[in-house]
């Protein structure tokens, strides 16, 4: 199998094992930490805590995984903007372990909450919610920051090298665009705004399945190729 294939396609199950994980874990976690009383509530959902925890790390690996991945291909093209890419991924995947051990602390806080009897005690509901609070503004800084530049400069790349389509790549980049408008928006609790984040999850499924299926164009990647001879 041509190497360029190869990568095209693990690229692409990639996006979509992001996404499925993070998806999971997101339905899994919102209920418990969302609750007014999350130490008893994560306490008594221990299971589902460590399942969810498991499937973020998995988001980890793969999202930092994607940058190593599509590396190679991205810096015949500008290899600057690749290595920003790469990068950037590479730090929303520690973002979001650090979003793990945050939940996984928070976790281990419920039990010894609840084994000393629910006690009215400052000092777990006053670490709970410092703990909450950090898991909480890794994934902010993980998301809103890491992967929203990483897919502005993902889709400006690959609308540049035309690697795939070019009404794929500009939907990608007009989809992250939206992403940023969606946080600095966010405070304004505009209703319906959670709209936003639409574009920009369908296009990665959209790409995930085109990179699987078709894969990145062989012609775009023999001229980068001669633009670095």
């Amino acid at each position: 199998m041509n190497e360029n294939i190869k990568t095209a396609r693990i690229v692409g199950l990639l996006f979509i094992t992001a996404t499925v994980a993070y998806s999971i874990s997101v339905i899994l976690l919102d209920p418990i930490l969302g609750a007014s009383d999350h130490l008893t509530s994560a306490s008594v959902n221990e299971n589902q805590v460590l399942i969810a925890s498991f499937l973020v790390l998995i988001d980890a690996v793969a999202v930092a995984g994607i940058g190593i991945m599509i590396y190679p291909i991205l810096k015949k093209h500008n290899e600057a903007l690749a290595l920003g890419y790469a990068g950037a991924r590479i730090a929303e995947g520690v973002l979001f372990t650090v979003n793990v051990i945050a939940i996984l602390t928070l976790s281990a806080l419920s039990q010894d909450f609840v084994k000393a009897g629910s006690p009215d005690a400052s000092y777990y509901q006053t670490f709970g919610t410092v703990l909450l609070a950090a898991g909480d503004l890794a994934f902010l800084f993980g998301f809103a920051v890491a992967f929203t530049i990483s897919a502005l400069i993902l889709n400006y790349l690959l609308y540049r090298s035309k690697l795939v389509p070019r009404w794929l790549s500009g939907w990608g980049f007009v989809g992250a665009a939206l992403l940023w408008v969606y946080y600095l928006l966010e405070p304004l609790n505009i209703d319906l705004l959670g709209i936003l984040f639409i574009p920009i999850a369908v296009q990665e499924m959209v790409f995930a399945v085109w990179l699987i299926v078709k894969g990145f164009d062989p012609s775009a990647i023999d001229s980068g190729v001669a633009k670095e001879m």
